[in-house]
């Protein structure tokens, strides 16, 4: 029998802090969130909630998002409690009818989010969440390590490297400076 594998939120550096309205904790058990967005007018989103839309996995304990997450090894208590604490989210933040519901509802969201760990251990996992149709598509690409030397300038400043894909998706932006004074604002 396999080890049981969970993703946690990870935080590289501090634009979460900027780009989501309230940003995960790092380490924090995540699910990707897309029940989230479900009864939502998608085409009405825009800049923090629009983000969290594309790419935000939802963090179980502060129900705040995160750009990444890493696979990461759990136990049963520890995957146990991650259903418990999410279920109290989806029965008090989401209206969950009853106790009963907010855990079968928890548990699918904890199952999905494990099944996305058939990776090793220590995998940096990023999602885009698309709307087609009224349908919601998630695609996940995972992030690696980039070797060493390959980047005289940084020479081992950058833990990891951005893989180009196929997709022929338009490119999103996001504006830290302008996020970041409306912040202070």
């Amino acid at each position: 029998m396999s080890a049981l594998k969970l993703p946690r939120t990870l935080r590289l550096d501090p634009s979460d802090a900027f780009v989501f309205a309230e940003a995960a904790e790092p380490g924090e058990w995540a699910v990707t969130g897309s029940f989230l967005f479900w009864d939502r007018d998608l085409t009405s989103l825009t800049g923090k909630d629009r983000i969290a839309f594309r790419s935000g996995f939802l963090g179980v304990r502060s129900f705040a998002f995160s750009t990444l997450v890493v696979v990461s090894e759990a136990n049963e208590a520890e995957r146990d409690a991650a259903v418990a604490e999410l279920a109290g989210h989806l029965q008090a933040r989401l209206g969950a009818p009853d106790r009963t519901a907010a855990l079968v509802a928890a548990r699918e969201e904890i199952d999905f989010a494990a099944s996305l760990c058939d990776l090793p251990i220590g995998t940096v996992v990023a999602m885009h969440r698309t709307e087609t149709k009224g349908a919601i598509s998630e695609a996940f690409r995972t992030l690696h390590q980039k070797p060493g030397g390959e980047d005289r300038l940084h020479a081992g400043a950058r833990a990891f490297r951005f893989v180009e894909t196929d997709e022929d998706e338009p490119e999103e932006r996001a504006d830290l400076i302008g996020l970041a004074r409306s912040r202070t604002s």
